[in-house]
């Protein structure tokens, strides 16, 4: 079980083959890493499985491999088109997942690969940045000039970047952090970093496009991978060395919480109940950053057990707004009315105040 999905196994992977199984989507969100928050947003488990599967399926006739074997509709695993009512459960390919050993925040990769062998999820996330928004970490990781702006600080709107931005982070630790590629290179394992890279922007090139086409405009996001021995096909590294298998695109991409879109200037993601929790319940979101940095001080992985504060349920008329946010805006990105709700300009509209 994830924060927002639940991890159905039917057929477990082993080190020869992948497996098989589903997600499960929830209508619970989470935000600032705290995992499952007080309130489920009606709709929008729904709405993740819906445009993760468009994704995929524009993916695949793109020639780009990926763990997706359909949406489950009745009982029966078919394509997105064929699902007459919002589906909540995603058939997909299993890989291997070793534990992740270690002591306080220093973790053994090693130890993962050496259980992992060639069959297994690559324990990155690798993130695309097209803009600089409100909110992202980048800006307190670098200033405007390491990307050529014409400007010292970072202002208070959004920012075009002139080309996409690759990054790479940790996906198993207890606190993500940003890593240097040579860093990410060591953690990949047996995936080409080159590969992992290329993936990404494959990625963020087809969800851009999708998005213009729904008239909202793709900030960042983010893709998580999964390599396979293929048992065939030699695959040069940049170092001249060769592997055999390859990178597939997993988990889920190019959602409202795996991506930040926009549209008329208005947040449509996750990211409006980010900033909402900054304004409303600040004293909250202190407490997990001080936790965070008490983590990182006392060397303790899990920095929730050293929060003293617990988030506070949202109002019910910002329950149902995000919720028309996520179903409207669902709509609009796939071309269809697949959910009973407001135009994605209405639900635009019903944020912008919040």
């Amino acid at each position: 079980m994830t924060s927002v999905k639940e991890f159905v196994i039917e057929e477990a992977a082993t080190p020869e083959r992948t497996g098989r199984g589903r997600f499960a989507f929830t209508d619970d969100y989470s935000v600032f890493d705290w995992g499952k928050m007080p309130d489920p947003i009606p709709g929008k488990g729904a709405s993740l499985c819906a445009m993760g599967a468009a994704n995929f399926e524009l993916l695949e006739a793109e020639g780009v491999p990926t763990h997706y074997r359909g949406v489950v509709s009745d009982g029966e695993v078919v394509e997105l088109e064929a699902a007459d009512d919002p589906p909540r459960e995603m058939a997909i390919d299993l890989s291997r997942v070793p534990d992740l050993p270690h002591e306080g925040r220093t973790y053994d990769y090693d130890a993962f690969h050496a259980e992992a062998g060639e069959n297994y999820v690559v324990p990155l996330e690798i993130v695309f940045r097209n803009t600089v928004p409100v909110g992202s970490s980048l800006r307190r990781r670098a200033g405007p000039a390491d990307f050529g702006l014409g400007f010292d600080d970072w202002p208070d709107e959004a920012v075009d970047l002139p080309e996409p931005v690759v990054e790479f982070s940790t996906k198993f630790e207890e606190s993500d952090r940003y890593l240097s590629r040579d860093e990410a290179d060591r953690i990949a394992g047996a995936a080409d970093i080159d590969d992992l890279e290329a993936t990404a922007r494959a990625v963020n090139r087809l969800v851009t496009e999708r998005a213009d086409e729904a008239g909202l405009k793709h900030e960042d996001g983010k893709i998580e991978c999964i390599y396979v021995d293929s048992g065939a096909s030699q695959t040069p590294r940049a170092n001249g060395e060769t592997v055999s298998g390859e990178v597939r695109v997993a988990d889920v991409v190019g959602t409202f919480d795996e991506n930040r879109f926009s549209y008329d200037g208005q947040q449509v993601s996750k990211e409006v109940v980010r900033q909402y929790h900054k304004r409303e319940q600040p004293e909250w979101v202190a407490a997990v950053d001080e936790a965070k940095e008490r983590a990182k001080a006392e060397d303790v992985a899990d920095w929730r057990e050293l929060c003293e504060r617990d988030p506070e349920p949202l109002p019910e008329h910002v329950v149902e707004a995000m919720s028309d946010l996520y179903c409207g805006g669902a709509n609009a990105y796939l071309g269809r009315d697949l959910f009973d709700a407001p135009s994605l300009a209405d639900a635009v509209e019903q944020v912008r105040d919040l």
